[in-house]
């Protein structure tokens, strides 16, 4: 990676963290950074469609406001201003001109190499220095730039002066139009020694041509209404049974209903969430801090369904017994770690954390799903040891269907977390930008399809009690075909109350040895 600049590679990985989520980029006195011999600042990096229409020069600004916005891309600058600090600006006469000089970059990733020069082979700089002056023919003091071999006119340099003593220096309020669809970086950066201490106020608008939602998170705005066109589907299929067998509801399938109708919501909040961010450019912390809440208790709520599926909740067990305080607890902190997780990926600006501090928020809800998935799989072996050992023919068909289920939901997401560390590890600078949104979409996905499973095994039916708790030997048995077959004799009817009497006899030993086993089992657990 030596023809790519450091110090240039260490500030695109800052701006790719700093960007994902504003399309409207808010500066508020933001110091500048020194890196190598730059001072810099991150102003923002997102992925940009190409304009739909005719687009005007680079940073022609002429045009009014209302015609921009039909169908063009740009980054507009809106009242930015340079502050220096007194001991620099003293340093020079009230009359003097050109005191100070900072410059706007703003390029597109894949010509990040054209910012910085190397003399003679070494370490890459991005201002030049008198012996890159010298070989290169760039100007001392500035940043160095070669044009694009797409477009001469890239990457864009704009040129912001202090002049005299002045403590402030202001931007013109300009458009860059943009021509190419790509991830395009804008930095502030200043090759001036005496401007250390610099910071910067003001803000840019990046705009799409469809609306300000950035280019990477458009194809999940539809992608979230055929979600919750999906979610509408299956509660239509869902609810019409859940009426028509209401007396014969289970418990378990009240806790499915519960978690169709967050996920609905949830599928709706986002779609929501994303509209009003295309409109305005800023994300709404009310809206969104709903969304990641919501997000929050519906995945807790599937997890822990999915446990209490696996431990036979209603179909071994009658109740959780001693386990529910545990499942109760697991459910409260894993839904604190999510919602704290989402809180900072999400709402408002958060999204500046270093990525030290989001690894630490990640490690807990990682580890909390790990051991879940132990838990789960733990339980459900169980619960299908014991199914078997009662012969119930009919329950141990669903378990062992939800298990192979489980067991291939689990196998892809473990594939497809190996696939998106490999997607972000080879693409640091995010220029495949506009496929990013799968990695978020198919987690989405897997959940809605492992719930249909579950919405098709414990379908609501006439039938529904026979999946219930029972306390009878073999109760999903063939006992009609063992009835006809006594049937037409007269021995038969002897024989069928004997094997009554033998079942009564054996069924209180079978009562009182489930319960020592079900105490025994939750003491193990």
């Amino acid at each position: 990676m030596d023809f790519v600049p450091c110090c240039l590679i260490f500030a695109l990985l800052i701006s790719a963290t700093r960007s994902a989520d504003a399309s409207i980029h808010v500066y508020d006195r933001d110091p500048f950074r020194e890196v190598g011999n730059a001072y810099l600042l991150s102003g923002g990096s997102e992925g940009i469609v190409a304009s739909r229409t005719t687009t005007p020069l680079p940073g022609d600004d002429n045009e009014a406001h209302s015609s921009i916005d039909d169908g063009h891309s740009y980054i507009r600058f809106d009242n930015i201003t340079f502050w220096r600090s007194k001991a620099a600006a003293d340093q020079h006469q009230e009359m003097e001109h050109s005191t100070g000089l900072v410059q706007v970059i703003i390029f597109e990733a894949a010509d990040r190499d054209n910012i910085g020069g190397s003399p003679y082979g070494g370490q890459r700089s991005i201002c030049c220095t008198p012996d890159l002056a010298k070989l290169e023919g760039c100007k001392q003091g500035e940043v160095i730039r070669i044009p694009s071999a797409t477009n001469s006119d890239w990457p864009i340099v704009l040129n912001v002066e202090f002049d005299g003593n002045d403590l402030d220096a202001n931007m013109d309020n300009r458009v860059v139009y943009i021509g190419k669809t790509g991830m395009y970086n804008l930095f502030f950066i200043s090759c001036d020694p005496k401007l250390k201490g610099l910071t910067m106020s003001g803000k840019t608008l990046w705009k799409n041509p469809d609306g300000y939602l950035p280019g990477r998170m458009s194809p999940l705005k539809k992608f979230y209404v055929i979600m919750a066109l999906a979610y509408v589907l299956l509660s239509l299929i869902w609810f019409s049974q859940y009426v028509r067998f209401w007396k014969d509801i289970l418990q378990l399938q009240h806790c499915i209903t519960v978690v169709i109708g967050l996920g609905l919501f949830e599928m709706t909040l986002w779609y929501l969430e994303y509209a009003h961010f295309n409109n305005t450019g800023t994300r709404p912390v009310v809206i969104t801090t709903w969304v990641v809440t919501v997000g929050a208790l519906r995945r807790t709520l599937s997890r822990l369904l999915i446990l209490c599926v696996s431990m036979g909740y209603g179909v071994v067990r009658p109740t959780l017994g001693g386990l529910t305080i545990k499942v109760l607890l697991l459910g409260v902190t894993y839904f604190l770690a999510s919602e704290l997780l989402n809180i900072t990926e999400y709402v408002g600006t958060i999204n500046d954390v270093a990525g030290r501090a989001r690894v630490f928020l990640v490690l807990p809800d990682a580890l909390l799903d790990a051991f879940l998935i132990l838990w789960i799989f733990t339980s459900l072996s169980r619960t299908l040891d014991q199914l078997q050992a009662k012969r119930s023919s009919v329950k141990l068909d669903i378990y062992r269907k939800f298990s192979n289920a489980l067991a291939i939901t689990v196998i892809a997401s473990v594939a497809w977390i190996g696939f998106e560390l490999y997607f972000k590890a080879t693409d640091p600078f995010n220029e495949r930008w506009q496929g990013a949104w799968v990695i978020t979409a198919f987690w989405d996905i897997v959940a809605y399809v492992l719930l249909c499973v579950i919405c098709y095994l414990w379908a609501p039916s006439q039938s529904s009690q026979r999946y219930a708790y029972s306390e009878e030997v073999g109760e999903d048995s063939d006992d009609d075909e063992a009835q006809s077959l006594c049937k037409g004799s007269p021995e038969g009817d002897i024989n069928l109350v004997k094997q009554d009497r033998k079942e009564k006899n054996g069924e209180s030993a079978d009562v009182s040895s489930d319960v020592e086993d079900e105490m025994e089992e939750g003491k193990r657990e």
